[in-house]
This record gives C-alpha cells, sequence and structure tokens, in this order.
C-alpha cells in the first residue's frame, strides 16, 4: 500500500465525518463535501493515484 492509497483512507474518513456533521446540522453543502471527499478517497485508494488527479479525472466526467 503507497502513501496515496492511505490518504485514500484518510479522505474517506474525513468524508464520513463531514457527512455526519452535515446530517447533524442540516448542512446540505457540508454533506455534500463530505460525499465528494469520500469518493475521491474511494477512488485514490484503489487506484494509488494522487489526490488532485483523482479530482481532475472527476471534473472531466
Amino acid at each position: 500500500m503507497n502513501s496515496d492509497q492511505l490518504k485514500g483512507k484518510w479522505n474517506q474518513i474525513k468524508g464520513n465525518v463531514k457527512q455526519k456533521y452535515g446530517i447533524e446540522m442540516n448542512d446540505e453543502e457540508a454533506y455534500s463535501e463530505g460525499k465528494y471527499d469520500e469518493i475521491v478517497g474511494k477512488i485514490q485508494e484503489k487506484t494509488g493515484k494522487a489526490k488532485e488527479d483523482v479530482k481532475k479525472e472527476i471534473d472531466s466526467w
């Protein structure tokens, strides 16, 4: 497991926390950001790519 994969795990955890905060505070923006971070983290973990590369790839969809 390389460092980008570990960072991907961290981004998933961070995303889950943002989502829970968004639900508790009724903050849709925080919830959406959390979902985005979680998706980026999952892709980053599976591919081992840097976060910036994953974000560029998602934005091109």
